[in-house]
Protein backbone atom coordinates (compact mmCIF):
# COMPACT_ATOMS: atom_id res chain seq x y z
CA UNK A 1 0.00 0.00 0.00
CA UNK A 2 1.19 3.49 -0.85
CA UNK A 3 0.21 6.33 1.66
CA UNK A 4 0.63 9.80 0.79
CA UNK A 5 1.15 12.78 3.37
CA UNK A 6 1.47 16.23 2.85
CA UNK A 7 4.32 18.13 4.14
CA UNK A 8 5.92 21.21 4.88
CA UNK A 9 9.76 19.65 4.26
CA UNK A 10 11.70 16.81 2.58
CA UNK A 11 12.69 15.01 5.79
CA UNK A 12 10.57 11.87 5.03
CA UNK A 13 9.53 10.25 8.46
CA UNK A 14 10.22 13.37 10.42
CA UNK A 15 8.95 15.76 7.97
CA UNK A 16 6.49 18.05 9.62
CA UNK A 17 2.66 17.27 8.05
CA UNK A 18 1.13 20.60 6.14
CA UNK A 19 -2.38 21.80 7.71
CA UNK A 20 -4.31 21.51 3.70
CA UNK A 21 -3.05 18.88 1.03
CA UNK A 22 -3.44 20.88 -1.95
CA UNK A 23 -0.74 23.80 -0.43
CA UNK A 24 1.92 21.74 0.66
CA UNK A 25 5.30 21.92 -0.88
CA UNK A 26 5.79 18.63 -0.62
CA UNK A 27 4.18 14.56 -0.50
CA UNK A 28 5.90 12.43 1.58
CA UNK A 29 5.23 8.77 -0.15
CA UNK A 30 5.49 5.84 2.13
CA UNK A 31 5.01 2.10 0.81
CA UNK A 32 3.67 0.04 3.68
CA UNK A 33 3.20 -3.84 4.00
CA UNK A 34 1.15 -4.56 7.11
CA UNK A 35 2.74 -2.35 9.78
CA UNK A 36 6.35 -2.10 8.52
CA UNK A 37 7.30 0.74 6.52
CA UNK A 38 9.40 -0.66 3.02
CA UNK A 39 10.08 3.10 1.15
CA UNK A 40 10.08 6.20 1.54
CA UNK A 41 9.95 9.28 -1.11
CA UNK A 42 9.53 13.17 -0.97
CA UNK A 43 8.02 14.45 -4.10
CA UNK A 44 7.29 18.33 -4.72
CA UNK A 45 3.73 19.69 -5.18
CA UNK A 46 3.83 20.53 -8.90
CA UNK A 47 0.70 22.29 -8.33
CA UNK A 48 2.05 24.53 -4.78
CA UNK A 49 1.87 28.04 -6.08
CA UNK A 50 -1.36 27.63 -7.26
CA UNK A 51 -4.07 24.94 -8.66
CA UNK A 52 -7.68 24.69 -9.92
CA UNK A 53 -9.84 21.71 -8.30
CA UNK A 54 -8.49 18.54 -9.13
CA UNK A 55 -5.33 18.72 -10.05
CA UNK A 56 -3.94 17.71 -7.06
CA UNK A 57 -5.93 14.56 -6.91
CA UNK A 58 -4.67 13.63 -10.07
CA UNK A 59 -1.30 14.13 -9.40
CA UNK A 60 -1.42 12.06 -6.20
CA UNK A 61 -3.46 9.48 -8.50
CA UNK A 62 -0.32 9.27 -10.29
CA UNK A 63 1.65 8.79 -8.13
CA UNK A 64 -0.02 5.23 -7.64
CA UNK A 65 -1.48 6.33 -3.94
CA UNK A 66 -3.80 4.01 -1.86
CA UNK A 67 -4.53 6.39 0.90
CA UNK A 68 -3.87 10.53 1.24
CA UNK A 69 -3.52 11.78 4.91
CA UNK A 70 -3.37 15.70 5.44
CA UNK A 71 -4.54 18.12 8.42
CA UNK A 72 -7.17 19.26 6.08
CA UNK A 73 -8.88 19.24 2.49
CA UNK A 74 -11.80 20.53 0.93
CA UNK A 75 -15.56 18.84 -0.27
CA UNK A 76 -14.69 18.59 -3.89
CA UNK A 77 -11.20 17.15 -3.10
CA UNK A 78 -12.47 14.22 -1.54
CA UNK A 79 -15.24 13.61 -3.74
CA UNK A 80 -12.30 14.05 -6.40
CA UNK A 81 -9.90 11.00 -4.29
CA UNK A 82 -13.15 9.05 -3.88
CA UNK A 83 -13.68 8.71 -7.63
CA UNK A 84 -9.98 7.47 -8.12
CA UNK A 85 -10.36 4.84 -5.09
CA UNK A 86 -7.62 6.89 -3.03
CA UNK A 87 -8.86 6.78 0.62
CA UNK A 88 -8.78 10.48 2.21
CA UNK A 89 -7.92 10.94 5.72
CA UNK A 90 -8.21 14.50 7.46
CA UNK A 91 -6.93 15.41 10.77
CA UNK A 92 -2.79 14.75 10.52
CA UNK A 93 -1.08 16.81 12.30
CA UNK A 94 2.63 16.35 13.97
CA UNK A 95 5.17 14.67 11.58
CA UNK A 96 4.77 11.98 8.88
CA UNK A 97 5.89 9.28 11.38
CA UNK A 98 3.11 10.37 14.15
CA UNK A 99 0.44 10.56 11.27
CA UNK A 100 1.42 7.22 9.53
CA UNK A 101 1.57 5.71 13.42
CA UNK A 102 -1.82 6.93 14.40
CA UNK A 103 -3.65 5.99 10.72
CA UNK A 104 -2.00 2.22 10.81
CA UNK A 105 -3.09 2.50 14.40
CA UNK A 106 -6.79 3.31 13.25
CA UNK A 107 -7.10 6.31 15.51
CA UNK A 108 -7.01 8.37 12.45
CA UNK A 109 -9.12 7.38 9.90
CA UNK A 110 -12.43 9.39 7.85
CA UNK A 111 -12.16 12.71 6.04
CA UNK A 112 -14.40 15.84 6.52
CA UNK A 113 -14.34 19.12 4.67
CA UNK A 114 -11.85 21.91 6.01
CA UNK A 115 -13.46 24.99 7.66
CA UNK A 116 -12.54 27.15 4.95
CA UNK A 117 -13.85 24.52 2.52
CA UNK A 118 -17.42 25.01 4.16
CA UNK A 119 -17.20 28.83 5.28
CA UNK A 120 -16.50 29.73 1.97
CA UNK A 121 -18.32 27.20 -0.38
CA UNK A 122 -15.16 26.14 -2.12
CA UNK A 123 -17.03 23.13 -3.89
CA UNK A 124 -18.64 25.44 -5.50
CA UNK A 125 -15.87 27.18 -7.21
CA UNK A 126 -16.20 26.69 -11.29
CA UNK A 127 -13.22 24.61 -12.46
CA UNK A 128 -10.58 27.17 -14.02
CA UNK A 129 -11.26 29.93 -11.26
CA UNK A 130 -8.73 30.65 -8.74
CA UNK A 131 -9.61 30.78 -5.12
CA UNK A 132 -6.19 29.81 -3.09
CA UNK A 133 -4.68 31.97 -1.12
CA UNK A 134 -1.17 33.61 -1.38
CA UNK A 135 1.86 32.61 0.77
CA UNK A 136 1.31 34.66 3.68
CA UNK A 137 -2.47 33.49 3.42
CA UNK A 138 -1.50 29.83 3.68
CA UNK A 139 1.31 30.77 6.74
CA UNK A 140 -1.21 32.37 8.25
CA UNK A 141 -3.61 29.37 8.24
CA UNK A 142 -0.99 27.22 8.88
CA UNK A 143 -0.36 29.37 12.44
CA UNK A 144 -3.81 29.06 13.30
CA UNK A 145 -4.00 25.44 12.90
CA UNK A 146 -0.98 24.95 14.94
CA UNK A 147 -2.23 27.01 17.44
CA UNK A 148 -5.76 25.21 17.84
CA UNK A 149 -3.26 22.07 18.08
CA UNK A 150 -1.49 23.42 20.84
CA UNK A 151 -4.10 24.82 22.63
CA UNK A 152 -5.80 21.23 22.30
CA UNK A 153 -2.55 19.51 23.34
CA UNK A 154 -1.75 21.71 26.25
CA UNK A 155 -5.58 21.10 27.42
CA UNK A 156 -4.93 17.53 27.50
CA UNK A 157 -2.09 17.66 28.84
CA UNK A 158 -3.84 19.73 31.91
CA UNK A 159 -6.87 16.56 32.02
CA UNK A 160 -3.35 14.08 32.57
CA UNK A 161 -2.18 16.14 35.65
CA UNK A 162 1.03 17.49 33.36
CA UNK A 163 -0.49 21.02 32.98
CA UNK A 164 1.36 24.01 34.13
Amino acid sequence: MRIAISADDRNGLDSVVSPHFGRCPYYILVDVEGQEVQAIHAVDNPYYYQHAPGQVPGFIHSQSVDVMLTGGMGQRAIGFFREYGIEAVTGASGTVRHALQRYLGGTLHGAAPCRESVEHGHEEVPAGEEYEKDEVGRLREEAEMLQQQLAAVMDRLGRLGGGR
